[in-house]
């Protein structure tokens, strides 16, 4: 049993194998039981399975107090906030890539359930390679502050222009490498067809796996951001991986709870975009300050601040569409 206690990234191994042993449960959970038939899921079952993602993700902040101390358990609460609230960014894209693609409600459980997967393993390896940089050269965390802080600045400023995905490289990448299928073919991603031009039978890739595979391309942009914010809150690869992937877990069930309701947070990218600038502004002010680090507790306090103020301001001035709906 030697081999549990032998440190990987820093932890114990019988960490990282509780945590994943956790996590493949939830998934066969999900997939073996809760949702082992295609069905669409309503609001009600929706709020549930975001309410139990939420407070897991809260009760391992206890796992993580017990084994690693009060001011990691700030670092991952405040990660797992920050990388939940960021989540929001890609629930607007979600909804745009099913609406494009038709896919029906029926199925995009299914969808989100294998992209959540690919998810898993791509924010690993992202993280895994952030660690070693990190590890090996701290100015890169100076890098990664300024990029936060030039995307919060830039995301404040942008236009709320939806983007074309008719004219989007991959999309039209995808369509050249494999035979595409216009019409869904129930829950498969592929499906077999006679050619139109020779009539063999040949495997057809239909909306389902183009709609999987744009999700994930989304999922690596907004990785961009949100892996090097949670690296500026702390460069512990344990904290910064498991607040990555439990507040990804419930994101499948949040999408569903608000996807009807997105319109409600349409001001919440300004508080977004003022995260982004403190969370990379963080590094130079315990500089300045000439602190060891940025206090955790005043990074989560000042985070709730920042998210609560964004969307009490966001649903204030959406107000007036809920009394006309």
């Amino acid at each position: 049993m030697d081999i549990l206690t032998i440190l990987f990234m820093g932890t114990p191994v019988w960490m990282w194998a509780v945590f994943l042993t956790l996590v493949l449960g939830l998934l066969a959970l999900d997939l073996g039981v809760t949702n082992k038939t295609d069905h669409e899921i309503g609001v009600a079952e929706s709020l549930r399975m975001s309410a139990f993602y939420i407070a897991l993700g809260l009760a391992f902040s206890g796992f993580v107090w017990w084994q690693m101390g009060a001011t990691a358990t700030a670092q991952y609460l405040t990660a797992f906030v920050v990388e939940k609230t960021l989540a929001l960014d890609n629930i607007f894209v979600i909804a745009l890539i099913f609406g494009f693609f038709a896919v029906p409600r029926i199925y995009q459980h299914r969808v989100l359930f294998w992209g959540i997967l690919g998810v898993i393993v791509l924010r690993g390896i992202m993280i895994g390679l952030g660690a070693t940089l990190v590890a090996e050269y701290h100015w890169v965390l100076y890098i990664f502050a300024v990029f936060l802080i030039l995307t919060g600045i830039k995301m404040l400023f942008s236009s709320d222009k939806e983007p074309d995905l008719h004219a989007n490289p991959v999309l039209r990448v995808m369509k050249r490498w494999f035979h595409v299928t216009d019409d869904l073919h129930g829950h498969d991603f592929f499906v077999k067809k006679p050619h139109p031009e020779t009539g063999r039978l040949v495997r057809f890739a239909t909306p389902l796996f183009l709609a999987l595979v744009m999700i994930e391309i989304a999922d690596l942009v907004f990785a961009v951001d949100s892996v090097p914010a949670v690296f500026t809150i702390t460069t512990d690869p344990f904290i910064v991986y498991t607040s990555n992937i439990f507040a990804i877990l419930g994101l499948r069930a949040l999408y569903f709870a608000l996807s009807a309701i997105l319109h409600r947070f349409a001001y919440l990218k300004y508080a977004l975009s003022i995260l982004l600038v403190f969370i990379g502004s963080k590094i130079f002010i315990a500089d300045l300050m000439g602190w060891e680090k940025f206090p955790p507790a005043w990074s989560l306090g000042i985070t709730f601040a920042i998210l609560g103020a964004g969307i009490v301001v966001s649903l204030w001035k959406t107000k007036d569409q809920v009394a006309e709906a």
